[in-house]
């Protein structure tokens, strides 16, 4: 396990330290639940959400569709975020991610950036806005997970909430980044969004029965979310011939803001000897 991983939890309070330029360090807190030496996909999203909106920002433009594809295992400890403009333009632009760790790009992400413009006078909603968080009741339905991000989570639920149809809110005290380093609430909120495949698990990921890992992330942005709570109103799908689909419409405090989409691989878990 590389040595950051070690350090006490108690003494790390972001989930990653800036090394300088576009070089970057997980800590204990970005641990994944699959293995111990890999990095979850969820503060994954966050810092490379980070990355994207401090490329060549514009005032007049928002990230609004993020397309995630996880090539394989993301080691944990060092690593960098390459950035740059696929498609450039006055009203629509395509920038891409990627993350390199031990050689090799791990998760790639392609990013529409659209022009903003006032369309209050049109402004509708069709997703059914989550019960409120203070309606909701303290939950620790996560915990059947290990990882150190799993462990950095806290959680509450709706009386409904159910496997494969759930209603979670979710909150990290920790920051994206040491030092203090500025991070927006879509930074925020959707360093957590990954979560959904394990908010809302069907079963539970023990030997003798199923791993359901996602191979990817599709996240649809139609309003800039607020605050530190995310709220994932999630269905999970598992077909007959080994994969899934889990869909959740994500909250804010205010409501919906936007939809994620995550491919599953679903293959057994080997007994343990």
């Amino acid at each position: 396990m590389p040595e950051n991983t070690t350090q006490c939890a108690a003494e790390v309070t972001s989930y990653y330290r800036h090394l300088g330029e576009n070089r970057y360090e997980s800590t204990i807190h970005a641990q994944g639940a699959w293995n111990t030496h890999e990095q979850h996909m969820a503060p994954v999203t966050g810092i490379m959400v980070h990355a994207l909106e401090q490329f060549e920002p514009r005032a007049d433009m928002r990230l609004a569709r993020l397309s995630f594809d996880i090539l394989g295992l993301i080691p944990a400890g060092a690593f960098t975020i390459d950035t740059t403009l696929l498609r450039p333009g006055k009203t629509i632009e395509l920038l891409q991610a990627e993350l390199v760790a031990e050689g090799r790009v791990a998760v790639r992400v392609t990013a529409w950036r659209l022009q903003t413009n006032d369309t209050s006078a049109v402004e509708a909603y069709e997703d059914e806005p989550m019960a409120s968080l203070e309606s909701s009741v303290p939950w620790d339905g996560l915990s059947s997970w290990p990882g150190g991000f799993i462990k950095s989570v806290q959680g509450r639920s709706h009386p409904d909430h159910r496997p494969g149809r759930g209603r979670a809110w979710l909150h990290s005290p920790y920051t994206m980044l040491d030092g203090g380093e500025h991070s927006s609430a879509l930074v925020r909120l959707l360093g957590l969004a990954d979560s959904a495949n394990g908010v809302s698990a069907r079963m539970a990921p023990v030997p003798g029965g199923f791993m359901f890992p996602n191979v990817d992330l599709s996240i649809h942005i139609y309003r800039e979310p607020v605050g530190e709570w995310l709220g994932l109103d999630t269905h999970v799908t598992i077909a007959g011939d080994g994969i899934g689909l889990t869909s959740s419409v994500l909250n804010d405090i205010n409501g919906p803001f936007a939809r994620t989409e995550q491919i599953l691989t679903i293959r057994p878990i080997p007994h343990r000897p």
